[in-house]
């Protein structure tokens, strides 16, 4: 292992990263070992951004390795195991360095591609990967809360050979000796779990700019945002809860539809009234979505994941909803507090 793997990690970090199908936003990470450290993307950061800046936080592997066996709390951070001399910028580890440090391979990467969510968030998920997957040794791992959870559930399901995980609403990770393998790797996997996407009505927007007059809500940017909300299959998705961490925590628990006369203003009204905060969109069925304009550049990402994610998924399936007690605890996690105030204050992106 050299320089040229880690600056081919950077590489396959920044293509992966700028790809919305595989990351969204601040979501995902990749890692590397070598010499007894492990190099993981910072939490909070973008993994679009790995050849622009410095996005890689050192973690000693070994008394990480040591405080996961013996359950010390303090593995759940990772702070206290990072290389402070090889960490001029200060960054946090990822929330999933237990994740990386627990596969023995030397990379890891690990990503929220929409087709493998699409297919994780089912309640016969696990049945389902086995049937894409036929033939590709793997590893289904049912929802565990992102950090020490997951990282005992997936202890639970591993062997020395697992190279690739399937993430129960969340996700996917795979694993490999060098760069170009695990590439290779997430690439074949990608395309066998890949599904078609539904093609959904166009949007209405003289009705949305009508009923975001006066509210702190417009039109999004990206045309795809709207199809969560035109296409009836992916509303009824979207309107059964949040299926996916990352979907809790930029967008808030489950969607919020417009009833039949309501408009942004008066949903905005009534929410102000009862001192609740603003959601960063809202789905008007049949004819869109209107965004706030205060929404974080993570909050768009996530509004046109649900799109890509719920567009993949056939009318009627049975689906495995994050429960109230997931998601409050998401809500609660002090980790994810940090990228919260991370993208509020615009430090995704730099």
């Amino acid at each position: 292992m050299g320089r040229s793997e880690f600056e081919a990690l950077r590489a396959l970090s920044a293509r992966v990263g700028a790809d919305p199908a595989l990351v969204q936003g601040a979501g995902g990470n990749t890692s590397i070992k070598e010499d007894g450290i492990l190099w993981i993307k910072a939490s909070g950061l973008w993994l679009m951004n790995a050849l622009k800046s410095d996005v890689m936080v050192p973690v000693a592997l070994a008394p990480l390795l040591d405080a996961l066996r013996r359950n010390d709390p303090s593995a759940e951070k990772a702070q206290d195991y990072v290389v402070r001399e090889r960490n001029p910028s200060g960054l946090r580890p990822s929330i999933e360095t237990t994740v990386h440090a627990l596969m023995p391979q030397a990379v890891v990467v690990h990503v929220h591609c929409v087709e493998t969510i699409a297919l994780a968030v089912h309640a016969d998920a696990e049945t389902r990967a086995a049937e894409k997957l036929a033939g590709i040794p793997h590893a289904y791992v049912p929802y565990a809360r992102p950090g020490l959870p997951l990282a005992r559930a997936i202890a639970a399901r591993i062997t020395p050979d697992t190279r690739m995980l399937i993430l129960g609403n969340h996700g996917l990770a795979v694993a490999a000796d060098t760069v170009a393998e695990a590439d290779a790797l997430l690439e074949r996997v990608s395309g066998m779990l890949a599904a078609a996407r539904r093609t959904a009505p166009a949007a209405d927007p003289a009705f949305l700019s009508e009923h975001a007059e006066g509210s702190s809500f417009t039109l999004p940017d990206d045309a795809a945002i709207h199809d969560a909300a035109t296409d009836p299959a992916s509303l009824a998705v979207a309107a059964g809860g949040s299926l996916y961490p990352d979907h809790v925590i930029f967008l808030g628990k489950g969607s919020v539809i417009a009833g039949p006369g309501e408009t942004a203003l008066s949903i905005e009204t009534a929410l102000r009234e009862k001192d609740l905060p603003l959601p960063p969109a809202i789905l008007f069925p049949g004819k869109g979505v209107l965004v706030a304009k205060g929404a974080t550049p993570g909050a768009l990402a996530m509004a046109r994941c649900l799109s890509d994610v719920a567009g993949r998924i056939a009318p009627g399936a049975e689906l495995r909803y994050l429960t109230d007690g997931e998601n409050a605890e998401l809500l609660g996690w002090d980790a994810e507090k940090y990228r919260q105030q991370l993208e509020r204050e615009g430090n995704v992106r730099s």
